[in-house]
C-alpha cells in the first residue's frame, strides 16, 4: 500500500474557513490532522524521498477570478483574497480566457529572495513563495494540497522582479505518465504554453498597467532548469526560516520546523473556529470580457 505513497498524501491536510468568501474577512487556514499549520512553512516541499514529487498548495482554482494567495504577513499564513486600495482583487477576463487558466498556487518551504539578483534574469526575487501552475484536468479547491511533478518554468519580469512560474501536473492526472518535460506539454496539450505566456503578458492591462515582460523571450525552460529554480528557492527559504536572512515583514511563525527560532506550540495560537459561510455576492462586472489586441498599444 505504501509503495504508491503519493496518492493520498494530501488527504491528511484539511481547510479551516473563516468568514464568507468574497469578503475582506475571509481566511482559509490549513490544518494537518486537525492542527493548524502554515502552508508557507510547515508543509514539506517534497512528497517523496527521491524529491521527484512535490507538494503544491492551491490558492486559485482554474477558471475563477478571485486573486487568492498565501498571506505572508499574518500568523500561520492563511490564504486570503488580495486587496488593493481597500478593495478585493479579481483578475479580469482577457478574451478568450476566463479567469486563471490552471490551478494556481505555490510551493511550500520556498521563497524568492528579494535580496538576490538572479544571474540570468538580472532581476531580484519577488519576496513570495514560488508560484505554480498545475495543468491537470481537475479543477481544484482553495487550500487543497496536490502532489505534482515539475515540467518546466517561465520567468515573468513583474515590475522589475523575477517572478518564476513553475509548470506542473498532478501526479494522479491521467496525462501525468506522458508528461515528463516541457516538450511533452506542447505535444499533448498544444497551445497551452503559448496561452500561458499570453495570459501573464496581458492580464494586468485591463487595470491600466502595461504589458508584463518575460526573461528568455518568453520561452518555457525545461524540467532540469525548473528543478534548479525550485532548489534555489528552497535554499533561500531555509536561510529565511533559520534567521540567516532578515525576514522583513514576513510572519515566520510555524509549528513543525525544529531548527526555526519562530517555532511555536500550536495550542498557544488563537486561530478562530471554522465557519462554513456562503460566499458574498460578487459584482457582476467581474464577468466582463476584455478584448486586448496582440499588438502593443500606441
Amino acid at each position: 500500500m505504501s509503495a504508491i505513497g503519493h496518492s493520498k498524501a494530501g488527504s491528511e491536510y484539511t481547510v479551516r474557513k473563516i468568514g464568507s468568501p468574497n469578503t475582506l474577512e475571509h481566511r482559509i487556514f490549513i490544518e494537518k490532522n486537525g492542527v493548524p499549520v502554515s502552508p508557507f512553512h510547515d508543509i514539506p516541499l517534497y512528497a517523496n524521498e527521491q524529491q521527484t514529487i512535490l507538494n503544491m498548495i492551491v490558492e486559485v482554482p482554474r477558471w475563477t477570478n478571485a486573486k487568492m494567495e498565501i498571506c505572508k504577513e499574518e500568523t500561520l499564513n492563511p490564504i486570503k483574497q488580495d486587496v488593493k486600495k481597500g478593495k478585493l482583487r479579481f483578475v479580469r477576463n482577457c478574451f478568450p480566457h476566463k479567469g486563471y487558466l490552471w490551478n494556481y498556487g505555490a510551493f511550500p518551504q520556498t521563497w524568492e529572495d528579494p535580496n538576490v539578483v538572479h544571474p540570468e534574469t538580472k532581476a531580484k526575487g519577488d519576496n513570495d513563495p514560488l508560484d505554480v501552475c498545475e495543468i491537470g484536468e481537475l479543477v481544484a479547491k482553495p487550500g487543497e494540497i496536490k502532489q505534482v511533478k515539475v515540467l518546466g518554468v517561465m520567468a515573468l519580469l513583474d515590475e522589475e522582479e523575477t517572478d518564476w512560474k513553475i509548470i506542473v501536473i498532478d501526479v494522479n492526472d491521467p496525462l501525468a505518465p506522458k508528461l515528463n518535460d516541457v516538450e511533452d506539454v506542447e505535444r499533448h496539450l498544444p497551445g497551452l504554453l503559448r496561452a500561458t505566456n499570453e495570459w501573464f503578458r496581458i492580464y494586468k492591462i485591463p487595470d491600466g498597467k502595461p504589458e508584463n515582460q518575460f526573461a528568455f523571450s518568453g520561452e518555457c525552460k525545461n524540467k532540469k532548469y525548473a528543478t534548479d529554480i525550485v532548489r534555489e528557492c528552497a535554499e533561500a527559504w531555509e536561510r529565511l526560516i533559520t534567521g540567516k536572512t532578515p525576514k522583513g515583514g514576513l510572519s515566520l511563525t510555524n509549528t513543525t520546523v525544529t531548527h526555526s527560532p519562530d517555532r511555536v506550540d500550536p495550542n498557544t495560537l488563537n486561530i478562530p473556529k471554522g465557519e462554513d459561510k456562503s460566499p458574498a455576492p460578487i459584482d457582476p462586472s467581474i464577468d466582463k470580457w476584455f478584448f486586448i489586441s496582440g499588438a502593443p498599444s500606441a
